[in-house]
């Protein structure tokens, strides 16, 4: 029996390329999943049948996936962080001249002059309306250190700019990325009173969304000129026209157009090309395959954002893959249920992520269909399944 594998985007054929025929149905048409592949489409009004195992997005943000509905079913959910990262900071460090001077407008405006004789005459007379500073020399203020963030602090300090980044989150990889010669920032204000220029590169969650709003944009210095290729909803729309009318923030630059910043003063919308380069899409890709394939065939959890990273031992014969709650004595109840069934444990994986946690099993001796049904029976347990390793 294959596996069925359900596309609800175009996805590049190097992802799909992961799973093997021999074992694999992958197509736009699956009817009956057991994982799926997504790039853009919403999966929120989607129903989620129980033998749907998990679901990977070709790319870093998941608001399109139903994530807390799918921890209550046990589905595991995947994205693919840094596969598209250095398409993002190409576009980013983009964004950085566009906010400096008004490229687009200048760009517009010399194409409204097509086939007028005077062309040259006028260029020479109107383009200093679209004029701005340069960026060497400047302060670039990088909120969010990830591995997009990383990248723009390290080529943006390598033009020129004085860089100071700010994350409390800073990852131990990331910091091994990380150029020395950027400063580390204690605090939003201390971004906001230093920089010239201050780009976003955080997911889009409850805490952030509409984070960057008056009383933040208060602190930044005078004319300051904003990025955004993170997510729209981070930045609170009323409070930027405000800042932008009164001069406050000179540009802002942003990576989702939304009909509210499509009417605004002093703005460029670019038409979400962060991921859009085709070596972004075969990474991504790539990746949410390889994720979502070692789980349904190793229960192996990588880069999953509603559970825990567990890679168990490479080799046993049987593997049981459990979904809990994180509550007291769980791992005591699975256990005694298998030492009552005398069922030799070879290896034991416990981690916890939240209100979540995941435990692999790895034992030499047969797991029927009754001592999964005894386990799924616990309080709190979610989803079990067996998995033949070898």
């Amino acid at each position: 029996m294959k596996y069925q594998i359900k596309l609800m985007n175009k996805i590049a054929p190097e992802g799909t390329g992961v799973f093997p025929a021999a074992g694999y149905d992958v197509s736009e048409d699956i009817a009956s999943p057991d994982g799926i592949m997504v790039r853009s489409a919403s999966l929120h009004e989607m129903e989620f049948e129980d033998n749907l195992l998990a679901i990977a997005r070709a790319g870093a943000g998941v608001n399109n996936i139903p994530v807390e509905l799918c921890s209550k079913k046990g589905i595991v959910v995947f994205n693919s962080p840094g596969a598209n990262a250095n398409a993002v900071k190409e576009l980013t460090i983009a964004a950085l001249f566009l906010a400096s001077r008004d490229i687009a407008g200048g760009i517009a405006w010399a194409k409204s002059l097509a086939g007028d004789s005077e062309c040259a005459k006028l260029v020479e007379k109107g383009k200093s309306r679209f004029e701005g500073p340069e960026i060497s020399g400047k302060t670039l203020g990088v909120v969010g250190l990830g591995a997009i963030g990383v990248m723009v602090a390290n080529v943006a300090h390598d033009l020129g700019m004085e860089v100071y980044g700010y994350d409390p989150y800073l990852s131990v990889d990331a910091a091994w990325h990380l150029s020395r010669k950027i400063r580390r920032a204690d605090s939003m204000d201390e971004i906001c009173a230093v920089s010239d220029y201050i780009t976003i590169h955080v997911p889009l969650n409850n805490a952030t969304k509409g984070s960057f709003n008056a009383d933040v944009f208060s602190k930044m210095k005078d004319g300051v000129r904003l990025l955004n290729l993170a997510r729209g909803e981070i930045v609170n729309y009323d409070d930027l026209e405000t800042a932008l009318l009164s001069g406050k923030i000179a540009k802002y630059v942003t990576d989702f157009p939304s009909p509210e910043v499509l009417e605004m003063t002093n703005t460029v919308s670019i038409p979400h090309l962060g991921a859009s380069t085709p070596e972004s899409e075969v990474n991504c890709a790539l990746m949410a395959a390889r994720e979502l394939k070692d789980y349904i065939e190793y229960g192996v959890i990588k880069n999953s954002v509603n559970l825990p990273n567990v890679e168990p031992m490479p080799d046993c014969a049987v593997r049981v893959c459990i979904i809990h709650e994180n509550v007291p004595n769980m791992i005591s109840h699975i256990t005694s249920i298998l030492g009552a069934e005398k069922l030799n444990i070879e290896h034991l994986s416990n981690q916890s992520k939240k209100d979540m946690a995941y435990t692999v099993i790895d034992t030499d001796s047969p797991v029927s269909q009754n001592i999964l049904d005894k386990i799924a029976a616990v309080e709190g347990v979610i989803r079990v399944r067996s998995i033949k390793v070898r």
